[in-house]
């Protein structure tokens, strides 16, 4: 297994937590300097708050994990490929690379729908790479919605 598996592992395992607890399994994970310093996986519904998704709530750990809110030298684990508002977020905290499991065609905002770390110029840039355990990623979300059509 190479380091990015690795790290969207640990996402993935995330991914599963939000699953037992009835929320869509999206985990997100961040790393720096080859240590995980933040992991955090979707509470919207627990929480009652649409911004609790998994990259927002790994972000605001990070910053306080190191001190601050510029996340430079980091690097984001996602298993979802992140939405308008976490990919600026991203790209607010200065992540500098973002690697992602499953696209999402509906909301995605690395390329799917639209790509604001591309077709845009801000200050910031964050290197994307797609496609990490993209099958795990992918069936851990379809698997997720398989059931709750059959409930």
């Amino acid at each position: 297994m190479d380091t990015h598996e690795y790290f969207m592992k640990i996402a993935l395992d995330e991914a599963k937590k939000a699953e037992a607890m009835d929320e869509v399994p999206v985990g997100a994970v961040i790393v720096r300097d080859g240590i995980v310093i933040a992991k955090a996986f979707n509470t919207r519904e627990t929480s009652k708050d649409a911004t609790c998704h998994a990259e927002i709530t790994a972000i605001k750990r990070a910053c306080e994990c190191l001190g601050g809110w510029r996340l430079i030298g980091c690097e984001m684990y996602v298993t979802l490929e992140p939405c308008l508002m976490c990919s600026g977020a991203i790209l607010q905290s200065r992540i500098e690379k973002l690697y992602i499991g499953a696209m999402d065609p509906k909301a995605g905002a690395a390329g799917s729908v639209i790509n604001v770390f591309e077709d845009y110029w801000f200050h910031h840039k964050c290197e994307i790479h797609k496609g990490i355990l993209q099958e795990e990623c992918s069936n851990v979300l379809k698997d997720f919605f398989k059931k709750k059509r059959l409930k």
